[in-house]
């Protein structure tokens, strides 16, 4: 079942300056990579095909809400 986004999670993504995709639970195997759009993280995410690229919506002020798994 998917949960409705909160507040701050809807915001971050009306005002998102960025995405970021995250991989990887150990700081050294993380996988850290920035993008303009949200459908370009997502492309990032597909090369993957296991859904655990974490993606972020970033606001100019450094505000940063998970938005979706991909």
């Amino acid at each position: 079942m998917k949960r409705e986004p909160t507040g701050h999670e809807t915001a971050c993504l009306a005002k998102a300056d960025h995405f970021v995709a995250v991989r990887g639970r150990k700081p050294t195997d993380r996988v850290r990579a920035r993008f303009d759009r949200m459908d370009q993280a997502e492309a990032f995410a597909a090369e993957f095909s296991d859904r655990r690229t974490m993606i972020y919506a970033v606001t100019a002020e450094g505000r940063a809400a998970h938005i979706k798994n991909a």
